[in-house]
């Protein structure tokens, strides 16, 4: 998913090529193993050195300024002070190459990286006419997937190994163009294709997967042939998901909510803090939400729930049957991925009984995470906060952790066993 850094690093590339300036695109475009960044990270460096954004957190970054800087030919910088640094020879012909950064007794410490993984990082040493589109895309607001064109390779087998023969046919025919590492195609999600790949039967088939990819939400990497044959290997393909941020409804004017808004934002989320009490649900009391809603939670779903998806959250954090029940039981009818209501253990069993007594199908209710959180102790409304968030990421990452729903016990441990008298 697109990380903030995106935005700025495109802002910078768009100013630097209106100041006349080169610079080359680093992007990370394969893991394996503990890796410090995910496939996408961007950083872009310039002929006079300047860089923005990051591929690995600070672990890569001076051999991949440097490789770029090779790959642009630029043999050597001038500091600020005037002094001259010199620099490894130009590459020769400036094309896009994909390098491994991995971890070995020998190289860990030369290129710093040392958690144990290995990062697949492209190396552009022009930059794409796409990327000015992507930050009009982006600054829209406007889904879209990036397909990049990591490797390419001759072959000539065929489904499970075979040889293909290619006597009496045009070779042409049957495989096709390959593709040059690093193009790409930016596929909006109405389904509009830019870019060009130099062969149409392949840029379909990856503007088919690409609406997948957008529909998961996710990074995902897929094996072509040249043509967009799915049996063969020729072609790796990242697809790379652009889309609006996730979104995270909040009802309950609270300051719990204030805190959870705040945080929520911080992750990346559109936040909307919901209550039927125009006297709560303020500007002035959550400046930081995109949205403040005066509006009963049913009401408000009956709008916006369509809307919600697998990416998204409902967080009940009212504490009140007349809300909570409606509230929980029009969020069960949505896609959301995440609902979540607070509440003591008495308070949900009560609450399930009265949702049930409602019309809401028990078999519906795992989907709720009641208690909300994660069970780490948390007592204030920045502790519960991160609980919540805590347990929100570990959802979607399908990771376990320790719900409050899964323990037993008292929620809060007293304060003469945390220590924190």
């Amino acid at each position: 998913m697109l990380e903030m850094a995106t935005v700025e690093v495109l802002e910078d590339l768009v100013r630097w090529a209106a100041q006349g300036k080169r610079a080359a695109i680093a992007r990370v475009v394969g893991t394996e193993g503990s890796s410090p960044r995910e496939p996408g990270a961007t950083m872009a460096v310039n002929e006079l050195g300047e860089v923005s954004g990051s591929v690995s957190g600070g672990c890569v970054e001076g051999a991949v300024v440097e490789e770029a800087l090779a790959l642009m030919g630029i043999t050597h910088l001038v500091t600020e002070s005037g002094a001259r640094m010199e620099l490894s020879a130009g590459m020769g012909e400036a094309c896009p190459t994909v390098s491994v950064f991995g971890y070995s007794d020998d190289e860990a410490f030369a290129v710093g990286l040392t958690c144990g993984g290995t990062l697949k990082i492209l190396i552009d040493p022009e930059t794409p006419g796409l990327y000015p589109l992507m930050l009009e895309l982006l600054r829209a607001e406007t889904p879209f997937v990036r397909a990049t064109v990591v490797a390419a390779a001759d072959s000539t087998a065929g489904v499970d190994g075979a040889e293909l023969s290619t006597e009496g046919v045009n070779a042409y025919e049957v495989f096709g163009p390959l593709p040059a590492a690093g193009a790409s195609l930016l596929i909006e999600g109405e389904g509009t294709v830019h870019g060009d790949l130099g062969n149409p039967e392949l840029a379909a088939v990856i503007a088919r997967d690409a609406a997948g990819a957008l529909a998961a939400g996710s990074t995902m990497v897929r094996h072509y042939g040249r043509n967009g044959q799915a049996k063969l290997d020729e072609v790796e393909v990242l697809y790379e998901v652009y889309a609006p941020a996730p979104r995270m409804v909040i009802f309950g004017a609270v300051d719990f909510s204030a805190a959870l808004a705040r945080l929520g934002k911080m992750l990346g989320y559109r936040v909307t803090v919901c209550d039927a009490r125009p006297l709560f649900a303020t500007r002035q009391r959550f400046p930081m939400a995109d949205e403040v809603a005066v509006d009963w939670p049913d009401r408000y779903l009956a709008r916006a729930g369509a809307g919600l998806g697998p990416r998204d959250a409902v967080c009940v954090l009212t504490h009140d049957p007349k809300f909570d029940v409606p509230a929980i039981s029009s969020a069960l009818a949505t896609k959301v991925g995440y609902i979540g209501a607070m509440g003591s253990r008495r308070t949900h069993q009560e609450r399930t009984k009265r949702l049930v007594e409602a019309g809401v199908d028990p078999a519906v209710m795992d989907r709720v995470m009641g208690p909300i959180g994660l069970d780490i102790g948390a007592r204030t409304p920045e502790e519960t906060a991160v609980s919540i968030m805590a347990e929100i990421i570990a959802l979607r990452s399908s990771r376990a952790a320790g719900s409050l729903r899964e323990s037993s016990g008292p929620i809060h441990a007293s304060l003469e066993s945390t220590g924190r008298l």
